[in-house]
């Protein structure tokens, strides 16, 4: 602003600020929105191709668009604060395993998390579907659905969501995960080899279920596979706190 503009009436400097001020003020912002983009792509093309330092291309194990199979579990549409911390945790050895944790190792923290975030928004490849009807018969829904109030063991569904949609970026998605792979993790929480986790929540539960719960359990989720259609959460008609 030179000399001769201080002697511009009040109103027309304010006026002339009022019109900069957004341009600045978005500066900052588009170049976030450029950063995440850029790490989108990076991402996208770590999934399709892999890298040059050895990594697998993730859509060979996980799927073209992340959706998973029998043997690997999905990745579309999971919470990306938590597919980074899994990618941290295979990459320091906290989370043993021998596929992810070679993969993890050559990837750089920014590539962990271009990957991340690729994954989390990707539309998760699942409908959910209305489990209200679960009896105490059927140990799996049961437990996913209302848990057990004598061992004061909390459904699943109240951090996973309603069918297992997931929540937020904590806690992911469980419809349509193999059940190997449920089972797998829940042993490995309960025998103490996988990561914790927030507040420990899930060592915790898995010590209180029998093997024949986790595969019940386990059985349930897988049940609920993946569909072409688009999400659709319903609800289960459980409380917190219900038995």
């Amino acid at each position: 602003m030179n000399q001769n503009s201080l002697h511009q009436p009040l109103s027309r400097r304010q006026s002339a600020w009022r019109a900069i001020l957004p341009v600045l003020l978005s500066l900052p912002f588009a170049g976030v929105a450029v950063a995440q983009s850029a790490s989108q792509e990076a991402g996208k093309q770590i999934a399709a191709q892999g890298t040059a330092q050895g990594v697998a291309a993730c859509a060979s194990c996980h799927g073209a668009k992340g959706e998973g199979n029998a043997a690997f579990p999905r990745l579309a549409g999971t919470g990306e604060a938590y597919l980074q911390a899994q990618l941290e945790a295979f990459g320091n050895g906290s989370r043993k395993n021998p596929v992810m944790q070679p993969m993890a190792e050559k990837l750089t923290p920014e590539q962990r998390l271009a990957v991340a975030a690729y994954y989390s928004r990707l539309p998760a490849p699942m409908s959910v579907s209305d489990m209200a009807s679960a009896k105490p018969a059927d140990a799996g829904a049961w437990l996913a659905t209302r848990g057990r109030g004598k061992d004061q063991l909390p459904a699943c569904a109240q951090c996973h969501g309603p069918g297992g949609s997931g929540v937020g970026t904590t806690f992911p998605p469980l419809a349509g995960l193999p059940a190997a792979y449920i089972t797998a993790q829940l042993q490995a929480w309960k025998a103490g080899t996988r990561p914790p986790g927030p507040m420990a929540l899930m060592v915790s539960v898995a010590k209180k279920l029998s093997d024949p719960d986790i595969s019940a359990v386990a059985a349930y989720y897988a049940a609920l596979a993946p569909s072409a259609g688009p999400v659709a959460v319903a609800q289960t008609g459980t409380k917190k706190g219900q038995p």
